[in-house]
C-alpha cells in the first residue's frame, strides 16, 4: 500500500504526519507493536492490518478498548513529558504494516508547524472522549448495556449494511466479544442467544448480523453521541 493510499483515510491537517521522518515497520499477527510500561518511542499510522488496543488486569482478564485499522493512530502519547510510558498494549491481530515516527521527530514536527499541532490535539481529543463514553455505558448500563453498547459501536466501525440488517465485518468469538464488555463469556453467550431468539440479531457465514440496531439503542437509552465518539476503533 503506498503512502497516497493511505492518505485518504486521516484527516488532511493530519496528512501532514507522512511528511515526517518515519520508519516502516512490520508485525506479525499476535506481535506486539507496545506493552504497558514500555518507555514512548513514537506514533504508529497503521498502512494495512488491525491491532487491538488492550489493558490487562491485575486478576489477569483482558479488557479490549480499541481495534484500529488502516489510516488510524495507535499510542496513546504525552507529549512534551518527561519519560513517558505507554498506558496501554497494543496487539497485532492480523499482520500489520505501519509508519513509526519517533517522539523527538513528532514533537519537533508539531512546534514547528502550527496547523499539524492543532489537528493533532483534535484527535487526542476525540481520541479520549471515545475511552471516555465507553467506560461511561460500561459503568452505567449494567452488562446487557455494555454488550449492546459495542454491537453499535462495532456497526459504527465496522458495519456493511445488508438486507436484513447491518452485518458486522469482522468475525468475532463470544470470548473477544466479553473482553470488549469487561465481563465473562458465559454471560455473553447467554446475552447474545436471548437477542437471537428474539430475532433481534443472527450469525451469517460467522458474523453478527444486527437485525434490529434501534432495540439496542432505545434498550440503553442510547444519547445518540457523534459517531465519531461511538465507534470501536
Amino acid at each position: 500500500m503506498k503512502e497516497k493510499t493511505i492518505s485518504s483515510n486521516i484527516s488532511d491537517e493530519l496528512k501532514e504526519l507522512l511528511s515526517i521522518r518515519h520508519m516502516i515497520k512490520e508485525y506479525k499477527k499476535g506481535a506486539y507493536l507496545f506493552r504497558e510500561g514500555d518507555t514512548v518511542k513514537g506514533i504508529y499510522l497503521i498502512r494495512s492490518g488491525k491491532v487491538q488496543i488492550e489493558k490487562i488486569t491485575p486478576d489477569g482478564r483482558e479488557l479490549t478498548l480499541r481495534i484500529c485499522g488502516p489510516g488510524q493512530l495507535v499510542g496513546e502519547v504525552t507529549i512534551f513529558s518527561d519519560h513517558p510510558l505507554y498506558m496501554l498494549d497494543a496487539k497485532a491481530i492480523e499482520d500489520v504494516v505501519c509508519i513509526k515516527i519517533a517522539i523527538e521527530d513528532l514533537e519537533d514536527a508539531l512546534l514547528e508547524n502550527s496547523k499539524l499541532a492543532v489537528a493533532f490535539m483534535k484527535w487526542m481529543g476525540v481520541d479520549q472522549q471515545k475511552t471516555q463514553t465507553k467506560f461511561r455505558d460500561l459503568m452505567l448500563h449494567g452488562k446487557k448495556g455494555a454488550l449492546y453498547s459495542t454491537l453499535i459501536r462495532l456497526c459504527n466501525s465496522y458495519g456493511v449494511e445488508k438486507d436484513g440488517g447491518i452485518l458486522i465485518d469482522m468475525a468475532l468469538t463470544n470470548q473477544e466479544l466479553a473482553n470488549f464488555c469487561g465481563m465473562t463469556r458465559e454471560v455473553v453467550n447467554r446475552l447474545l442467544s436471548d437477542l437471537k431468539k428474539q430475532g433481534k440479531v443472527s450469525i451469517v457465514e460467522g458474523k453478527l448480523l444486527i437485525r434490529d440496531i434501534r432495540h439496542l439503542k432505545d434498550e440503553i437509552n442510547c444519547e445518540n453521541c457523534p459517531i465519531s465518539f461511538c465507534r470501536i476503533d
